[in-house]
């Protein structure tokens, strides 16, 4: 499916509920599915990603039943999962793919772990290794997926790991396979990345410490299940943050969204760029959220420091659109992970700008955005079925006077399936 979307001089008015966050309901199905009893998903994404972890869950004999807006999983401990009928089909989901291997790593059946033709191009090197030195056998297609984990009759091995890289998936893949070591696993980080899995294993009474950029887990200790409510998704909100502050006289009030300090990097970002953003009704509990209310603001350009990247890397996309259409130059560096998502991000949004008028360079790892006052020249782009890429561009059709057409569209619903009918109505469409 195409979207053909008109641009609009229309102010944004309104209010969203976005989305439920997708990082959390994976992983509250994923630690609920290996604790000791039932807990209840409140607000659970239904997206195509989330969906593929709660399926692998079910093959895997544990029980959970869906609701109108939640899930209940009735857990069956850490070593309680039994092997699969068939391969694990887990869609585009590299979320899925890494922590799912970390908690399988320990288990004691033999299972295949499979993906589209996009997850199948994505590195799991990064998990691949680690996983290996705590004693885990694992085959892969030469780093890539289908994964092939074969059973482990006793314990994994505890380490100390120095991450090379910031990532959430390959950190939460490591203490996913820490619970099932004979002793403590650490990993520490260089720049701190989301912090959900911690937080989660935390609230269900995992033996979890924190101390600076390293964080550590003790092995051995079951699950005490509790419900959660999932909040709304910052990355999902982030397109609607970035609209409202592009279009003149716009007034935007999202609801409900997930504050994670290690989550929030684009409104820092955009608030140092000039933004005019307010964060009101916080609430705090295993995650924070509040409201969020834009106005419309003019932005100039800024220098984005990796050590920022881990903090906003998924929004890094949309960040590009807001430095398109600010005024000056904007350096985003040490954003290479992004050429790993669900497609190479960078090369995406390079060819995609430079299709609607804009050029953007990259140099050693530093993307080079010269601001540009002028609307989005009419044109036919592409999703490189990457859901971020899709909305990204559709925002952008609003700045431009004959619109666009962004091409298969219906990677959103990774993430955000109502996304369309959400961009019409704030928009007065």
């Amino acid at each position: 499916m195409d979207w053909k979307i008109g641009g609009s001089r229309k102010a944004l008015k309104g209010e969203i509920v976005v989305p439920p966050d997708k990082s959390i309901s994976h992983r509250a199905v994923m630690f609920g599915a290996i604790a000791s009893g039932e807990c209840k998903i409140n607000n659970f994404l239904s997206g195509e990603d989330c969906l593929s972890t709660l399926n692998a869950f079910v093959s895997m004999g544990v029980d959970i039943k869906r609701e109108k807006l939640s899930v209940i999983v009735k857990g069956k401990g850490l070593k309680g999962l039994r092997a699969p009928s068939e391969d694990l089909y887990l869609g585009n989901s590299g979320t899925s793919m890494r922590i799912i291997t970390g908690i399988l790593a320990g288990q004691g059946f033999d299972v295949c772990l499979r993906g589209d033709a996009s997850l199948a191009g994505r590195p799991m090197e990064r998990i691949l290794g680690p996983l290996g030195r705590m004693g885990a056998k694992i085959d892969s297609r030469g780093g890539y997926p289908p994964l092939c984990i074969y059973g482990k009759k006793g314990p994994l091995l505890p380490m100390q790991y120095d991450m090379p890289i910031a990532s959430a998936q390959v950190k939460s893949c490591i203490l996913s396979a820490g619970m099932y070591a004979e002793g403590r696993t650490t990993v520490t980080e260089r720049f701190l990345s989301r912090d959900h899995t911690e937080r989660m294993l935390e609230f269900f009474s995992a033996d979890i410490e924190r101390k600076g950029p390293a964080v550590s887990i003790g092995g051995g200790r079951e699950l005490v299940p509790r419900d959660v409510d999932v909040p709304g998704d910052i990355s999902s909100a982030a397109f609607f943050i970035v609209a409202a502050l592009l279009r003149d006289g716009s007034d935007v009030t999202l609801k409900n969204v997930g504050l994670n300090p290690t989550r929030t990097g684009i409104l820092e970002v955009l608030k140092r760029m000039g933004a005019r953003i307010e964060v009101f009704n916080m609430t705090d509990g295993l995650e924070p959220c509040g409201n969020i209310r834009i106005v419309s603001s003019g932005l100039k350009g800024t220098r984005v420091r990796p050590e920022e990247i881990p903090s906003l890397i998924d929004e890094v996309p949309i960040l590009m659109l807001a430095a398109c259409m600010a005024e000056g130059r904007t350096e985003i560096q040490g954003a290479s992970e992004l050429k790993f998502k669900e497609s190479d991000r960078i090369k995406s949004m390079q060819e995609n700008l430079r299709a609607v008028g804009i050029a953007v360079t990259e140099e050693k790892d530093v993307i080079v955005i010269e601001g540009k006052k002028r609307g989005i020249v009419p044109s036919v782009v592409r999703s490189f079925g990457d859901h971020r890429i899709a909305m990204t561009m559709a925002v952008a059709s609003l700045f431009s006077d004959k619109g666009l057409t962004v091409e298969d569209v219906d990677c959103v619903n990774t993430s955000y399936p109502g996304f369309y009918v959400d961009l019409m109505k704030i928009s007065g469409r």
